[in-house]
């Protein structure tokens, strides 16, 4: 995609300039000392001056399918745009792979001003990342794919493993390195399932029981952890070592928002393996997300929500929830109208337990489920009523007369048993004969 640019034939351009120069010293020698002078030389010496310009701007420059890329976007080592532009000590930036290179190496001073740099913290620059994903975004220049180094990655990783061990300040520092590369850097998320150290030294700082002692500390690390589970690898990994499920449920429900929220979410996607839903739902996680998501904060209710959904997929953990208060919770957020798909889905693998299914009508679900099966446009949202209220009418009699006045009066299940979906259709069906045989049996009496 990319045209040899003009830095890559510096030395010519170089030779080039300095011949330039040399004439233009002469030119400039003729008219200052001869009266006479022609009128070609002012004009060589005018164009000469002009070509030293254009020299100067293309020195200064580098350039993609003939766009000028800005100078402050290159690397002074790559001599190429940057993708992940960081501020080394001394406040100059580079691009980090050739940066971090060199620190690794073991330089310790400054390529552009040889100072010596008094740590080797880089720094993101997300301003001028920002600027240059506009810019090649505008002009629809392909930025080139980002420098996989692992080995350097793995000694950048370990330094900043190691601070966990040190001061608050590096700690602190550390953390927030970590939740940035986990978040964008796919290869780096990945370095974390090659050794066994890694997560116990991640969470060395945060002390079970007192985990929120430095919430911003907490915030960084939960939210690293929630990243680092997004991998496949490390899943199995994380779930494995004995302080993470503990500080993750203690996260979900003590810390700010951000922390719970990103706690639930590290949940729901470690428990993506039916191996870590027991792990998870043993270790008491459904009181805090049950507890997240009746407090009602936007954002942390869906991740609370879609924890529960995924833990209540296993038998053991259906009764825990059940225990825990979920039906009471999860009807009231239904009956507001928030996230109504994802927990009438919770809702209807909870009518698995009899105890759920009681509690449901005693709270007045029957009313609330007829309502959505009429009036909802979501197919998915009346499939799961229609599989609740066939449960309900399973169980409980009493309810039989309120499901047939829907009925007669707007044929709310006929009408889903003809265009639902085809369990929506097979459950509805299913209603609708409980109906007949209870008004035959009316009848007959």
């Amino acid at each position: 995609m990319a045209e040899a640019g003009v830095l890559e034939t510096m030395p010519r351009t170089m030779t080039k300039e300095t011949e330039l120069k040399k004439e233009l010293e002469k030119l400039v020698k003729t008219i200052l000392v001869e009266e006479d002078y022609r009128e070609e030389v002012t004009d060589e010496a005018t164009r000469i001056l002009s070509v030293l310009k254009e020299l100067k701007f293309k020195k200064s420059s580098k350039v993609v399918d003939n766009t000028v890329i800005p100078e402050e976007f290159i690397c002074p080592i790559s001599k190429k745009i940057m993708n992940d532009p960081v501020v080394l000590a001394t406040g100059q930036t580079y691009d980090r792979p050739f940066i971090q290179r060199l620190i690794n190496e073991g330089q310790r001073t400054c390529p552009q001003t040889q100072q010596v740099i008094s740590h080797t913290f880089l720094t993101p620059n997300h301003l001028l990342q920002e600027m240059i994903s506009k810019w090649s975004k505008e002009r629809g220049v392909e930025l080139p794919k980002p420098v996989v180094d692992d080995d350097a990655d793995r000694v950048y990783l370990k330094s900043l493993l190691e601070k966990m061990s040190s001061s608050l300040s590096d700690q602190k520092e550390a953390a927030k390195e970590l939740r940035l590369l986990t978040k964008r850097t796919p290869s780096f998320r990945a370095l974390f399932s090659d050794s066994t150290d890694a997560i116990p030294q991640l969470v060395n700082p945060l002390s079970p029981g007192r985990a929120n002692t430095h919430p911003d500390l907490q915030e960084d690390l939960i939210t690293t952890i929630f990243n680092l589970s997004i991998h496949e690898n490390n899943k199995q990994l994380i779930a494995e070592n004995p302080l993470v499920i503990p500080l993750l449920v203690e996260s979900v429900g003590s810390g700010n928002i951000e922390t719970r929220r990103n706690a639930a979410a590290a949940l729901f996607s470690l428990s993506s393996l039916d191996s870590n839903k027991l792990v998870i739902g043993k270790s008491g996680a459904l009181i805090p997300l049950i507890g997240l998501l009746e407090e009602g904060h936007p954002p942390a209710m869906k991740d609370a929500a879609l924890a529960i959904f995924n833990l209540c997929l296993v038998l053991e953990n259906r009764v825990r929830a059940v225990q825990e208060g979920a039906v009471r919770v999860i009807l009231k957020k239904i009956m507001d109208c928030i996230l109504v798909d994802e927990l009438l889905a919770t809702l209807a693998i909870l009518t698995s337990q009899q105890e759920a299914v009681q509690e449901m009508g005693l709270l007045g679900a029957v009313p609330c489920l007829l309502d959505i099966i009429r009036e909802s446009g979501s197919e998915r949202s009346k499939e799961n009523c229609a599989a609740i209220l066939h449960k309900i009418c399973l169980n409980d009699r009493t309810k039989w007369p309120a499901v047939m006045e829907e009925e007669k009066a707007n044929a709310t299940l006929s009408i889903l048993a003809e265009h639902g979906t085809s369990r929506a259709k097979r459950k509805a069906n299913g209603i609708l004969k409980i109906l007949t045989r209870a008004a035959s049996i009316t009848h007959t009496l």
